[in-house]
């Protein structure tokens, strides 16, 4: 069955009763709802389950709601103090991308995110696949950027080849690399922009139209370097950057025309606390009504006999992982990094870091929950298996220190780097220590603050490392092909023959379906021995202050703060994936 969603226009001026009809055509059921005193609701949605569709098309329209729904008004909150734990800057997605926070002021053409099985049209009205390499994109009307200019159908195509023909930044490669679209063109109408791949794209509406944020080219144009731009974003979204203090707070204010109907928060005032300590305490104290950091399995018994405190469990897509640095030995052969695997008990780790609190890896790498993910993945805790590779590839403890040499007969130690600001990963990493100490091979941790952390990430100067990967590295399938071209996951122009050919298949196929079966085929040769060792999928509890606001939504990989959680109830309904949040 194909979800096909219709949006009919109704203008409703008086009282009288209306019908929202669910339609399944291919059983013949009808489902009837009467809603009355909807005079003031100005969009009516119709919803339409179509059998039989062609999967080649997207159609789709969410209305324009207000607050109320069946006539109760929700008044507009007025502030809401949301905590986060770090600045990416002025929401310039070339230098810093939190997704929920750059989602706040700019949109995509489809919604909520690829890290669901059927995105719905929301800068779109439509998308609809012509042939195995064309798509056709039909653009919204009437949408207004947030210093008053018209959103059109040049907005899209500058945005696509922008991303294209320019510097890279976290979304650029669903342009210029997987997939590549060689053309993006405006029809004669003006509202419909047509996109033609270099090879097959099946998943274009799906993953790219549901993950590339829309610029405004009145703005972008004349930036020549985009990654020294340092002015406030400017989008379509549901609420407005206004002030952003470096290191200090970000204040946003409600986009109250926005076209999927007026935010229910007036402002969002979002103080940047790196500290863990201080930013539960900030919370506890009436500081900030909600923290974006999760709260960490020994605080949660604390937080729920505060009374004004709810816990929010939700279905986070990341993965904490220990990454292996494949161009350097040992880790540049398949079989060490086999045992490395082979050597950790991830249940331990959760079990003893996590307090139970969180699911081991124990099916590697993506994410389980991902829609993409091959379901019969395992990834096995086998020491003996473990020190049979190892002895067969001649590291063994010739001095009797209880650690193994090279097979050159040369001591070798590794290090691992890790934040000293995530205390978790801290522990994760010297527990690895201990684990891997068993199979005879010695590692040391190597504790450092954040900035120097990223700069030895970024310029490859570790053996190993501790750190979380989240949704679009672990539940985008097209990510997990730029991942092994991107010096992520492996380095394109680097030997590996067999995950070669299967991207090579994984580009010819031209239907979802093939594409997720050779997806599955390389997710399981890439756990056999793996360059980033999934150690735990981690649980995410939020601590939210539900006296000052109690609308949130989860949106799978998103946590409960997200511009879902901020839009009218009929809008957060219609939203794939959105769902209400089970509180504690």
């Amino acid at each position: 069955m194909i979800l096909r969603i219709i949006i009919v226009d109704v203008k409703v001026r008086k009282e009288e009763e209306i019908q929202i009809l669910l339609l399944n055509l291919n059983g013949g059921i009808i489902l009837h709802k009467e809603i009355k005193k909807l005079w003031s609701l100005p969009l009516l949605l119709l919803v339409f389950l179509v059998a039989g569709c062609s999967s080649n098309e997207a159609e789709g329209k969410v209305s324009e709601t207000n607050s109320e729904s069946e006539g109760t008004a929700t008044e507009q909150v007025q502030e809401l103090k949301v905590g986060i734990p770090s600045d990416v800057g002025p929401l310039n997605i070339y230098t810093g991308n939190v997704d929920w926070l750059t989602d706040l002021v700019y949109d995509k053409l489809f919604s909520p995110s690829p890290y669901v099985d059927e995105p719905i049209p929301w800068l779109a009205e439509s998308a609809e696949q012509l042939d195995d390499t064309t798509w056709i994109v039909k653009i919204r009307d009437g949408i207004k950027w947030h210093d008053g200019e018209d959103f059109t159908a040049e907005d899209v195509k500058f945005t696509y080849e922008y991303f294209r023909d320019g510097p890279a930044n976290r979304h650029t490669h669903h342009v210029s690399e997987v997939p590549k679209i060689d053309v993006i063109e405006i029809e004669e109408d003006g509202k419909t922009v047509r996109f033609e791949c270099a090879y097959a794209c099946p998943s274009l509406a799906t993953i790219t139209f549901a993950d590339l944020p829309i610029l405004p080219e009145h703005i972008w144009k004349d930036v020549e370097n985009p990654r020294k731009y340092a002015e406030l974003a400017v989008g379509t979204g549901p609420f407005v950057l206004k002030e952003y203090v470096a290191d200090q707070y970000y204040k946003f204010e409600a986009n109250n025309d926005y076209f999927m109907g007026k935010p229910t928060v007036a402002s969002l005032s979002m103080p940047i606390i790196k500290d863990a300590t201080a930013m539960f305490n900030a919370l506890r104290a009436g500081e900030i009504d909600v923290s974006t950091r999760t709260v960490p399995a020994e605080l949660q018994a604390s937080f729920k006999n505060t009374d004004s405190l709810e816990l929010a469990e939700v279905s986070p897509l990341s993965i904490v992982q220990f990454g292996l640095n494949y161009e350097r030995a040992p880790f540049n052969t398949e079989e060490v990094r086999q045992a490395v695997s082979l050597a950790i008990d991830r249940q331990s780790i959760v079990d003893t870091v996590l307090l139970g609190q969180g699911r081991a890896g124990l099916t590697g790498y993506p994410h389980p929950d991902s829609p993409w993910t091959n379901p019969d993945l395992s990834t096995p805790y086998d020491i003996a298996k473990a020190n049979e590779i190892l002895d067969s590839l001649g590291y063994k403890d010739t001095n009797n220190d209880g650690f193994r040499e090279t097979p050159e007969g040369e001591t070798l130690v590794m290090n691992t780097i890790v934040s000293a600001s995530e205390p978790v990963y801290v522990r994760v990493a010297e527990m690895l220590k201990e684990q891997l100490r068993g199979v005879g091979l010695q590692f040391e941790v190597e504790a450092m603050d954040a900035t120097t952390y990223a700069a030895a990430n970024s310029e490859d100067n570790f053996d190993s490392y501790v750190s979380l990967i989240g949704p679009h590295g672990v539940a985008d399938p097209d990510q997990f092909v730029m991942s092994h071209r991107a010096s992520y996951l492996w380095t394109k122009g680097v030997s590996y023959p067999a995950m070669d050919t299967l991207i090579e298949d994984w580009m010819a196929a031209t239907t979802i379906e093939d594409r997720k079966t050779i997806s599955f085929d390389m997710q399981e040769l890439y756990n056999n021995q793996p360059t980033a060792i999934a150690l735990y999928y981690p649980e995410e509890v939020f601590a939210y202050n539900a006296d000052v606001y109690d609308q949130y939504v989860e949106s799978i990989g998103y946590g409960i703060v997200h511009k879902y959680s901020f839009l009218p109830e009929e809008t957060r309904e219609a939203v794939s994936a959105t769902a209400p949040i089970l509180s504690e």
